[in-house]
């Protein structure tokens, strides 16, 4: 299978970055093919005005940065996608919100893409990983939230968070929860953890494990 792993923080060498390199470890060792891209090569612009700067000629977006790439030829054809993430200010950072608020340009019913993209961004599986300073569990709450939402709207499945405590770079791996295994696990464990989801009228076995 193919796995996108998309870093948000510009510190290549941070700790979200040694969470992204023990999951792509993790995917590689299962055998999927993996890759990895920082989201500041790609994202550069927010999300503006659609009715002021879609391209009146072809109605695609005109903003002036490699989002487009990012989506099409990155995200859309992945299998499985993870996110490593620093908590910013207790959510995700502004860049990495980007690119969810700029899939409106992409499946508005005037984009030339709306099939393409609504079609190829649904059924994919989704890892979260984040370093965060604080070990207060409500500190990650609203991003594991957000992305609840997120993968619920686009017809994901949002297979597991990794969250690791660490300020000083690199100091994650001290972790005593041991953030780095955990983020390795879901890497090699992305398409076979069984995520269950039941509704009242779900029918399902009295036992949870065959």
């Amino acid at each position: 299978m193919d796995i996108l792993m998309i870093s948000a923080s510009p510190r290549h060498d941070g700790n979200s970055h040694s969470l992204a390199r023990a999951a792509l470890d993790g995917a590689r060792g299962a055998g999927h093919h993996v890759e990895h891209v920082f989201l500041d090569d790609y994202v550069q612009r927010l999300l503006d005005n659609c009715r002021a700067c879609r391209r009146l000629e072809d109605g695609r977006c005109s903003l002036d940065d490699r989002y487009a790439e990012l989506l099409m030829d990155k995200i859309l054809p992945a299998d499985g996608i993870i996110f490593a993430m620093p908590l910013y200010f207790y959510g995700m950072p502004g860049r990495l919100k980007t690119v969810f608020d700029r899939l409106f340009c992409y499946t508005a019913n005037s984009a030339p893409e709306q099939e393409a993209v609504v079609n190829g961004i649904a059924g994919k599986k989704v890892g979260v990983l984040i370093s965060c300073e604080e070990n207060y569990v409500g500190a990650t709450q609203g991003v594991a939230a957000q992305f609840q939402e997120l993968t619920r709207y686009l017809n994901q499945t949002l297979v597991g968070i990794v969250v690791g405590n660490a300020n000083s770079r690199g100091e994650i791996v001290h972790d005593p929860s041991d953030p780095v295994a955990r983020a390795r696990d879901l890497g090699a464990r992305l398409f076979d953890i069984r995520v269950t989801d039941y509704r009242i009228d779900t029918a399902r076995s009295n036992r949870v494990w065959t």
